[in-house]
């Protein structure tokens, strides 16, 4: 159990990662930069995290999941505090596949000369809901570290 701990801890910490660092590097400033600046960070962002996240979210919670398996039986704290950090991460995977990635599919077939009329508010949204996907993240990977711990 201690080895599907560990990897699932380091897969979670991967993600939580991938969430916290694009905020702490640009998130946080996207409605300062002129339409051509956002488009060309979304665009590079996409292209670099799309193809990563699509093998690492699935294997962090398929990581996890062994770990709500060994622990039920016998180690009731382990167990419960798993699976808040699966409920929390679950979570953070619902804000990613059904708000995230869809406006972020919106947002690369965009041209700074066809920006449609609302494109300030659909960055805002996708902001507002990266922040919940980073607390999201950050709280899966803290219950997944207690379970192991206490």
């Amino acid at each position: 159990m201690k080895t599907w701990e560990l990897i699932s801890i380091v897969l979670s910490a991967l993600v939580a990662g991938m969430f916290y660092g694009p905020w702490a590097a640009l998130s946080r400033s996207l409605n300062t930069f002129e339409p051509e600046v956002f488009l060309a960070i979304v665009d590079r962002m996409n292209r670099n995290m799309a193809p990563v996240m699509t093998v690492l979210m699935p294997a962090a919670f398929l990581s996890i999941v062994p770990v709500l398996f060994l622990s039920y039986p016998t180690q009731p704290r382990t167990f419960y505090l798993t699976l808040a950090g699966v409920v929390f991460f679950l979570f953070a995977l619902f804000v990613t596949m059904f708000v995230e990635v869809p406006i972020v599919e919106e947002i690369v077939t965009w041209k700074v000369d066809t920006l449609p009329a609302n494109w300030q508010q659909l960055r805002d949204r996708w902001r507002a809901f990266h922040i919940i996907r980073v607390i999201a993240g950050l709280a899966s990977l803290v219950f997944l570290l207690a379970g192991a711990i206490f």
